[in-house]
């Protein structure tokens, strides 16, 4: 299984709005400069997120970005739900109709829980978790890596 960067910069950017939540309204050119990802890029991604109430935004000369939500009550599940879709590996295991041999084949209840295993250390870590781990590192831009 591989994330896609749509995922892995959707965290980044969370996190960054995340480390620079004292600090107001943050500007989404700015956190492209410092995760060196492209500000049209970004632009896609935060349109779900705050479609999904994780992100609010102002317009205007003092306007920008900032969380809706602490980062303590936000999961990376459910960023990367909100952004991939879902963390099932295989489609028999949410849908099992769409293989004939979903009841009997024990390769589906492996990816069934793996997938399992995915959802549940994703859904045990906050950004509060991931801002805790990037101060940790020393990382005052919030340059944390997924």
């Amino acid at each position: 299984m591989k994330l896609s960067t749509r995922s892995r910069y959707g965290v980044r950017l969370m996190l960054e709005l995340a480390l620079k939540s004292s600090k107001g309204q943050v500007f989404l050119k700015d956190i492209a400069r410092e995760e060196e990802i492209s500000e049209k890029y970004l632009s896609l991604i935060i349109i779900p997120l705050k479609a999904a109430g994780f992100v609010t935004s102002t317009r205007g000369a003092h306007g920008g970005y900032t969380l809706a939500r602490q980062p303590s009550a936000i999961t990376l599940k459910e960023i990367v739900d909100i952004l991939e879709g879902d963390t099932c590996l295989v489609d028999c295991v949410k849908n099992p109709t769409s293989c004939p041999r979903s009841s009997t084949c024990a390769s589906r209840d492996l990816w069934s829980d793996v997938s399992d295993k995915i959802s549940q250390t994703l859904g045990s870590i906050t950004l509060e978790d991931l801002v805790r781990k990037s101060r940790e590192k020393g990382e005052g831009t919030g340059m944390y890596h997924i």
